[in-house]
């Protein structure tokens, strides 16, 4: 029926301006006793006309509010601040809430939710690790592309996506970041229903974030509580549409043109056919307000002169020692560096590379077992000479203060760190005991 009032409507209008619209028009005109009459409840129609009110006025059961007018939240009725408050509320909502499985008619489970349902089950809630255990096996809901997305790939096959993660306190580093890397961009930002809501009015207001559209924005929503680091990294992992990635943290600025050098490091060092991770030196200032050094030259200036210092030296050295900054000073060539006990650099790799461990969640070795899984899977890790990244001061996260101020947090991480190297030694047999070893003579 749909498809012969269409052919017959479309012989006389040749087009439809109002797309399907037009089809859904005319097959109800021809089909009147198709249509069933609603009250006008069902579907209030808010605009400047009065006549809306003679619906509203006396009802008290709204099924659904119909913002008609172009100008949506400004229309002129006396009653629009009301029906506004209702809307701005709605969107205050968390999303969970209004999730299928709470509300509506009783459905076949699949067998993904049995499999949950089971892994759940298993779980001993006396362990004092529950909490964590628990958290890898939530379900969160995604929206990928949430904003408008354009990518067209490059010819020679050496395009580079930078892959990152945040939550709403980082948001003010995007329009930075932007400036500094032209490439395509995969983002996944931690969120609650509302605070998407905040981030797509700023990303619209934002004259730097709407005139990029290479850049590709992926809701994950907030459920536990836990930040889930490591799944949300997967997030943006998986979406990248280029051959290679830069993992990064979205609180690093890169070096003016790291891109155009990624992408000819990516040929130099025949990354198509070999297993390298190429570290991008990471360092730090403490001051928020930074003259960005425009060249090696310059940062090394900075860094003799105190005004940078190369990252985390002063609480966490382990974590980038081994780039092994003295040699990195002088070095005009790519030097090759071994896995050490906490290493976590900054690295470019291809897009196969493994995912991130998703037992890993807030604060503690969620990079760290990355680049040991690298290393596993015989990654050789590359120091490029003339590349740099910088991070920039922020206050330290919710997850730092709970593994500072809880034992039974530091605990926990210690059990899963555990659980990790044996899963390491499982999957990778002898070449793993290394780790094992490394771990014991800390």
């Amino acid at each position: 029926m749909w498809r012969l009032t269409a052919e017959r409507e479309l012989m006389s209008m040749l087009s439809t301006s109002l797309a399907d619209q037009d089809i859904f028009n005319a097959f109800i005109k021809q089909n009147p006793v198709l249509v069933h009459q609603l009250p006008c409840f069902w579907n209030v129609q808010l605009s400047d006309h009065t006549r809306s009110e003679q619906c509203y006025t006396e009802v008290s059961d709204l099924k659904v509010i119909h913002w008609n007018s172009p100008k949506k939240l400004r229309v002129k009725n006396k009653h629009v601040e009301f029906f506004r408050n209702l809307y701005l509320t709605f969107l205050e909502y968390d999303g969970n809430l209004l999730r299928r499985e709470l509300f509506g008619c009783p459905s076949q489970a699949s067998p993904e939710s049995v499999r949950l349902q089971a892994a759940l089950e298993e779980l001993d809630e006396d362990d004092q690790c529950y909490d964590f255990r628990r958290e890898r096996l939530t379900v969160h809901r995604v929206h990928l592309y949430f904003l408008q997305y354009e990518y067209t790939p490059t010819e020679d096959d050496t395009d580079v996506t930078l892959v990152a993660q945040l939550s709403m306190d980082r948001l003010q580093m995007l329009e930075a970041i932007c400036k500094h890397w032209e490439g395509p961009i995969s983002l996944a930002l931690y969120m609650s229903d509302a605070e998407a809501q905040q981030f797509l009015r700023y990303a619209q207001a934002s004259e730097v974030l709407k005139n990029r559209k290479n850049v590709g924005y992926h809701i994950v929503y907030k459920e536990g509580q836990f930040y889930p680091v490591n799944l949300v990294r997967n997030v943006a992992l998986r979406n990248a549409n280029t051959p290679y990635v830069f993992l990064t943290d979205v609180d690093f600025l890169p070096m003016y043109g790291l891109y155009d050098y990624l992408r000819k490091s990516i040929v130099q060092l025949d990354m198509a056919h070999t297993k390298k991770a190429l570290v991008v030196p990471a360092f730090e200032t403490l001051r928020y307000r930074l003259s960005f050094p425009k060249s090696k030259a310059e940062l090394l200036s900075m860094l003799d002169m105190g005004t940078l210092y190369t990252f985390r030296y002063h609480v966490w050295p382990k974590g980038h020692a081994p780039t092994n900054y003295a040699k990195w000073r002088t070095a005009t060539t790519p030097y090759k560096v071994e896995w050490e006990s906490d290493f976590e650099p900054y690295v470019v790799v291809r897009r196969d590379c493994p995912e991130y461990d998703q037992r890993f969640v807030g604060f503690g070795w969620n990079k760290v077992s990355h680049i040991m899984e690298l290393d596993a899977q015989e990654y050789d890790l590359m120091v490029l000479p003339n590349a740099f990244m910088i991070h920039m001061p922020h206050a330290p996260s919710f997850d730092i203060s709970k593994f500072r101020s809880s034992s039974s947090y530091r605990n926990c991480l210690n059990t899963l760190k555990d659980e990790f190297h044996q899963d390491l030694s499982r999957k990778y047999g002898a070449a793993a005991l290394k780790y094992l070893t490394a771990q014991r003579n800390i």
